[in-house]
């Protein structure tokens, strides 16, 4: 019998069986004595995932309903402005004659002047009530900034009454106060900080 007859397999009799691929070459991954290096896991580092909590939810709630009772009051104001002047200088026990003020062009200029403040005030109040909304730990700690002023103002609203002011005002003062303060706390707490933590990472890595 020749060489090659007989059944014996490509390459001998101790050859590789026919059809029989070899494997890869092994990776640089790969070392003597040592598996592969094990990947990172996905997502490692990042902060547990969570919906916004109910903290941030009622905390943004109480700048918006502080918002609006500063709309309020600034309504009431306007429409009862000629009253209020003639009672502060009525309080101090002269006229507006006596001070040499012409009372329909200061009430026109006071009037436009505050109509212009309450309105840009009002909209970079809103601005930064939707950036908080949307995690933005910034925004956030304006809010805080506001709220401490908005504290401090119904503290000296209650202390001091301005003369003429109708008492529901004060009454609002004391309701934005404590709104303020509930916002404040409310944003400061552990759930809210987790949570503006969280969207800080998501817009790091590009999801949100």
């Amino acid at each position: 019998m020749t060489s090659g007859q007989g059944g014996n397999p490509p390459g001998g009799p101790y050859g590789p069986p026919e059809g029989w691929n070899a494997p890869p070459a092994p990776g640089p991954q790969y070392y003597p004595g040592y598996g592969p290096a094990p990947s990172a896991p996905t997502g490692y580092g990042a902060p547990q995932a969570m919906e916004r909590p109910v903290t941030v939810r009622a905390g943004l709630g109480a700048f918006v309903a502080v918002l609006v009772l500063g709309l309020v009051s600034s309504i009431v104001v306007f429409s009862q402005f000629d009253d209020i002047l003639n009672a502060a200088i009525a309080a101090q026990g002269r006229s507006a004659q006596d001070l040499g003020v012409d009372q329909d062009a200061f009430v026109r200029t006071v009037l436009i002047a505050g109509v212009v403040f309450s309105l840009v005030s009002v909209a970079l109040q809103i601005m930064f009530l939707w950036f908080a909304w949307k995690g933005r730990n910034w925004a956030r700690i304006v809010l805080w900034v506001f709220g401490g002023l908005g504290v401090i103002s119904g503290l000296v609203s209650i202390a001091s009454p301005q003369p003429g002011y109708p008492g529901y005002l004060t009454g609002l003062s004391v309701f934005s106060l404590l709104l303020a303060l509930a916002g404040v706390v409310l944003l400061a707490l552990k759930p809210s900080n987790e949570w503006y933590r969280f969207r800080k990472w998501q817009r790091m890595t590009g999801q949100g």
